[in-house]
């Protein structure tokens, strides 16, 4: 009789469950330890060459540093979690025993991908909640050197956004929301992509939807004549956020935040293919740890005394590495724009996906 059940016995399940989340969870702590030691001697350097820093400044940046330390490395502490599970269930015969009794390859390593969807979730939630937050305070330390880290003036410089077809540079916009201001001010004047005129003004704030430019001039390319103003109105319907929306990093900040951001920074005609990546990245990041127990399976079969659970070991450990490589490739298309987003973020999920399932399926034929 075909056993149709997609897991084993509720306590088989329950023991490589468990076996599998502790041994993950050690390869995690080992590997940060490690890895936050030689992180801090490369970097308590630079920390300490500030005047006033010492231990406690180091240990800010160990708290700040080690949040990203455990989301990098928490697929690759899942992936060797995995092979070392395996591997000792299939050295003591345990995984003979399970299909002496009849339970697929597909129900010993289900417990194992259950397991990892919880730990998928537990790590989107660390990211959002404590990732994100070290990553930006994190960031602004250390473009002061790790000195002190100044108030924000609120002042932006140098601002570009498109509207219509005009283009706009703002070299300064104050303020936020309605009481936005914008200091020296050139707007391009395009129909499609031909050049109509230059206008240039000291200064524009906002005046009911529309925004009243003062003392400027506008230049008409197609007399060449120059005429000045004192005021005039312009830009309806133009949001003054799309001059504050500042240049957005991924990994600082919150999924539901970097959605808003990109339809923001759409709406403002800039380009969106790097955080666009990295938002469904944010998805497809965590859940490319139920991913580990697949790619790894291939180090649970075969029969131990054969002298190849080393070679087939290496094997799932190839697969997994080769997932990472393939999966910072895509991002990094992903973000000059040569893949579209959703596909940077997930196509290397789902082509090992059908890799992992193919090695499982040959594996248990």
């Amino acid at each position: 009789m075909i056993n149709v059940q997609f897991f084993p016995s509720r306590r088989i399940a329950l023991y490589m469950a468990r076996i599998f989340v502790l041994r993950c969870l050690a390869v995690l702590a080992a590997l940060v330890v490690i890895l936050q030691t030689l992180d801090l001697l490369g970097e308590s350097g630079k920390i300490l060459a500030f005047p006033g820093n010492g231990d406690s400044e180091l240990w800010r940046y160990v708290s700040l540093r080690l949040p990203q330390l455990v989301s990098r490395f928490l697929p690759f502490a899942v992936l060797l979690g995995t092979l070392i599970t395996l591997a000792a269930l299939n050295q003591n015969s345990e995984i003979v025993s399970m299909k002496a009794a009849g339970i697929s390859a597909h129900q010993i390593i289900a417990p194992l991908i259950l397991a990892s969807l919880f730990i998928a979730a537990a790590s989107f939630a660390f990211n959002e909640r404590f990732v994100t937050r070290a990553s930006e305070t994190l960031s602004g330390w250390e473009e002061v050197n790790y000195g002190k880290v100044p108030r924000d003036s609120g002042v932006r410089p140098n601002v570009w956004v498109r509207f219509g077809d005009d283009l706009i540079l703002a070299r300064e916009v104050q303020a936020a929301g309605e009481r936005t201001e914008l200091r020296n001010l050139t707007l391009y004047d395009r129909a499609g992509e031909t050049l109509k005129a230059v206008i240039s003004a000291r200064r524009a704030v906002r005046t009911g939807d529309g925004w009243r430019l003062e003392d400027g001039s506008v230049f008409d390319v197609d007399t060449g004549r120059s005429e000045r103003f004192a005021t005039r109105a312009w830009g309806r319907g133009l949001d003054p956020a799309q001059f504050t929306l500042a240049k957005v990093n991924a990994e600082e900040v919150d999924f539901s935040s970097l959605r808003k951001a990109v339809a923001a920074l759409k709406a403002a005609g800039r380009d969106t293919a790097e955080i666009e990546s990295g938002y469904w990245h944010k998805l497809s990041g965590p859940l490319s740890v139920v991913l580990m127990p697949l790619l790894a399976a291939v180090a649970a079969f075969g029969l131990a005394r054969s002298g190849q659970l080393f070679v087939r070991a290496v094997i799932g450990m190839a697969l997994g590495f080769a997932y990472f490589v393939a999966d910072n490739f895509a991002l990094a298309m992903g973000s000059y724009g040569a893949y579209p987003p959703l596909a940077a973020a997930w196509a290397p999920f789902l082509l090992f996906l059908l890799i992992g399932e193919t090695v499982l399926i040959r594996t248990e034929e």
